[in-house]
């Protein structure tokens, strides 16, 4: 049996709990959030 997990919720759970861990990470948590989006968008 295969679990398939998409990566975008997955991303933004790992950013949540980044960001509840340490708020001055915010920042580049939501850079690298947005840059993994726009990758995926070009890459689908």
């Amino acid at each position: 049996m295969t679990i398939h997990l998409d990566i975008v919720p997955v991303l933004s759970l790992i950013a949540g709990i980044a960001i509840l861990i340490a708020p001055r990470i915010l920042n580049y948590v939501v850079a690298f959030y947005l840059i993994a989006i726009g990758l995926l968008g070009l890459i689908h």
